[in-house]
């Protein structure tokens, strides 16, 4: 902890992290600042003005960005016959029925999302309780449950993110690698942003977004000027 402590101060140097930036220049900031060994991922934070324990508060949704999320996807889907050959063309991961529910009581996992068939539901709703806490049940309002299944596969290998405010109503989401150019990072941070605007439960009054960061993965936050993100 005292190595990455040390590191965090390092590249902190120079940087004012008290400013607000406009979401340009604190995405360039971010990228500049990802050193890691590896190709960090560019994170955006929103911290809105929300309680989402209640119902009319809540914001969850899903956004495609525009340049992906340079993240491979693997997909599972619950299926039978055409639809389930529907799944496999379109590049789905892992595909089935009962069997995939075995699997996944069995404790293997192997998807990042999870797409059911209207049908597959009875058979899904058995593993809520395991899927649920994941954020993997399939969800009609995410277009996970959906008989357009090459077009939902499709969607998620393409970069489609899905988001959900959490207890202290933040929601954040990976928008990219720091390898990407930073007028793509631009583009898909401004996407999920739309995508959050666009999501504005009818219960939330005042100010609606109150604060904006992004970072890499190991790298600080940098403050973003909210008014810059309608600019």
């Amino acid at each position: 902890m005292a190595k990455q402590g040390k590191r965090l101060r390092k590249i902190a140097e120079g940087l004012d992290l008290e400013k607000n930036l406009p979401l340009a220049e604190a995405i360039a900031t971010a990228k500049s600042s990802a050193n890691a060994k590896f190709d960090e991922t560019i994170e955006i934070s929103m911290n809105l003005g929300i309680d989402p324990r209640h119902a009319d508060q809540m914001v969850r949704g899903v956004v495609g960005l525009p340049n992906g999320t340079g993240k491979t996807v693997r997909v599972g889907v619950f299926a039978r016959g055409p639809k389930a050959d529907e799944a496999r063309a379109a590049g789905a991961d892992v595909v089935g029925a009962e069997d995939l529910l075995e699997a996944v009581q069995g404790g293997t996992i192997d998807f990042d999302r999870c797409i059911a068939t209207p049908d597959m539901m009875g058979i899904v709703g058995r593993l809520g309780k395991i899927l649920g806490p994941r954020g993997l049940m399939p969800n009609p309002k995410l277009g996970t449950v959906t008989m357009d299944v090459r077009g939902a596969v499709t969607a998620a290998k393409a970069g489609q993110v899905e988001f959900r405010a959490e207890k202290a109503g933040i929601v954040h989401a990976g928008i990219g690698k720091a390898s990407f150019e930073a007028d793509k990072l631009l583009e898909n941070a401004r996407a999920f942003v739309d995508a959050i605007q666009r999501a504005r439960p009818t219960g939330a009054k005042g100010t609606y977004v109150k604060k904006v960061a992004v970072s890499s993965s190991m790298g600080p936050g940098i403050k973003v000027d909210v008014a810059s993100l309608t600019a």
